[in-house]
């Protein structure tokens, strides 16, 4: 962010961001969305590509998946019924199946209604039983939101996960989001 203009006027005065400059994703303490500051970047080959040129391939991304909520009450109240159809759409295009799935990452941006409606569209989506419990991060409460860099710095993180075989913590999570029932819908905060 080159200019503090569209976080000091439309941000704040909207209520977007946290007054404490964290965002408390999942937490009873979400206030809000931190802006953070960051880019990443992969490079992508074919499969066939990567193993005839030899080269190191540290995931493989099966299907990606895009949508728009659509008319909602507000731009801080997203669909749950199009993000659960936006995930449902993106396994079925790669051919998973929801119940192998151990780790979700999230948007997670710390807002009460935002973290409390993705959750519903994650539990609507996974309908995990006690057994098979879903893990879910959000990336955005260590760096902050980097708007534009949130999907690739999420991408690194997963990719990360699954070389090193360890699911990080939330940052600074405390006390659970009083409007999410974690333990009726076998969500687990890492």
């Amino acid at each position: 962010m080159l200019t503090p203009e569209v976080s000091m006027s439309q941000l704040s005065t909207l209520g977007f961001l946290s007054p404490d400059g964290r965002s408390y994703a999942f937490d009873s303490r979400a206030n809000g969305y931190a802006k953070g500051e960051g880019l990443g970047m992969v490079v992508l080959r074919r499969v066939e590509d990567a193993i005839r040129d030899g080269d190191t391939i540290r995931a493989i991304i099966r299907s990606t998946s895009i949508n728009q909520d659509g008319r909602t009450p507000g731009i801080t109240q997203p669909s749950i019924n199009a993000q659960a159809e936006n995930i449902r759409h993106a396994y079925e295009a790669a051919g998973l199946n929801l119940d192998d799935t151990k780790y979700f990452e999230t948007h997670g941006t710390g807002t009460i209604v935002g973290d409390s409606f993705e959750a519903q569209a994650i539990h609507k989506t996974f309908q995990r039983a006690p057994e098979n419990p879903l893990y879910i991060g959000a990336l955005k409460a260590s760096i902050g939101h980097l708007e534009a860099g949130a999907g690739i710095a999420a991408t690194i993180k997963s990719v990360l996960i699954l070389e090193n075989g360890i699911i990080p913590p939330i940052a600074g999570f405390e006390n659970p989001n009083p409007s999410i029932p974690f333990d009726e819908w076998n969500l687990k905060v890492s």
